[in-house]
């Protein structure tokens, strides 16, 4: 009798509301979802992580993250977003540019989506506005493309004898074309020829630099792009085998060797992205929440490369520099 009374409470136990949400999900599910790969994220992810835990969320003990890398390949991101919609995740973290969000964007119309772009979210079509996006959708614009002609400024100070500067973009990538406009409109007002080299795998890049050393290039943009910031170890062996001066959008080129980079510190966005993903779980709505665009930027100078091209970097570029790396 008693064996039978215990079989038949675990029966009605089983049935209960308690047992049945057991059933479901025993913490919230965050879908990343990254263009770049994973040995150029770690730092990065570190840095989302943090900004979740400052909102009470911590990876494998209140929440967990399902990971996709498409390795620079964006014709493999379509495929990674279905499979995290798929997965029923409660929130889709976009790394890696436009890219990362369209495929996410064209996946879900649910599902809420935050993103990390260096374009406008406004122009892509992502959102309705930067103030209120709308939708399923919200995050950050690091003002990536319209940096470049700042970035042609510094190299033209660091180069002043660079009558010609070559600008090396990704044609896959949505935001080249106003890269190229807006380093186009900057060189006509300096008088600075530019050269548009393309590039979208590692043996166009190496085909480009094959034309910058023919065409006697005397400077290198080379615009912003995920597929470019998974391929750092080889601009740094390409510039320096070629001694070419190059400037780029991120720090951590310059802090594996390249010479220059201006941009947005990119572990301070994704810090701030871990924050509207805890936001987010929390319940707000991505409807409500504005688009974040940077104030500050960093200047990050390698004076160690610069010795080895031959350059002399001028006071005033040392002065308004947020690091020097000696």
């Amino acid at each position: 009798m008693l064996r039978r009374s215990f079989i038949t409470l675990l029966a009605c136990a089983a049935g209960s509301p308690i047992a049945g949400r057991a059933q479901h999900k025993a913490m919230p599910v965050i879908g990343f979802l990254s263009a770049r790969s994973v040995g150029t994220s770690a730092a990065l992810v570190a840095a989302f992580r943090e900004g979740l835990s400052e909102t009470g969320y911590f990876e494998s003990q209140n929440v967990a993250i399902e990971y996709r890398w498409a390795e620079g390949r964006y014709d493999r991101l379509p495929a990674l977003a279905a499979d995290l919609v798929d997965r029923n995740v409660d929130l889709i973290a976009t790394s890696g540019g436009p890219p990362s969000a369209q495929a996410a964007k064209r996946a879900t119309s649910t599902i809420p989506i935050i993103f990390v772009l260096g374009t406008d979210p406004v122009e892509l079509g992502l959102v309705a506005s930067l103030a209120r996006p709308g939708g399923n959708l919200t995050g950050f614009s690091m003002r990536m493309t319209e940096l470049n002609a700042k970035r042609l400024e510094l190299l033209s100070e660091l180069v002043p004898r660079a009558g010609v500067i070559a600008l090396l973009v990704n044609p896959n990538y949505p935001g080249a074309v106003g890269i190229m406009r807006e380093v186009q409109e900057a060189a006509r007002a300096t008088g600075v020829e530019v050269l548009i080299l393309k590039a979208h795998t590692e043996g166009e890049i190496d085909a480009a630099f094959t034309i910058l050393v023919q065409r006697h290039v005397d400077a290198l943009i080379v615009g912003n792009d995920t597929f470019f910031d998974s391929r750092i170890e080889q601009f740094v062996a390409l510039t320096g085998r070629h001694a070419v001066p190059a400037i780029y959008d991120q720090r951590e080129f310059t802090d594996s060797g390249g010479l220059m980079s201006y941009g947005t510190s990119l572990k301070a966005v994704y810090r701030q992205l871990g924050i509207y993903a805890g936001r987010i779980l929390k319940g707000e709505k991505p409807a409500d929440l504005p688009i974040q665009q940077p104030t500050t930027f960093e200047l990050v100078i390698n004076l160690k490369t610069a010795k080895a091209l031959g350059l002399t970097v001028p006071q005033s570029l040392l002065q308004r520099a947020d690091e020097v790396i000696e």
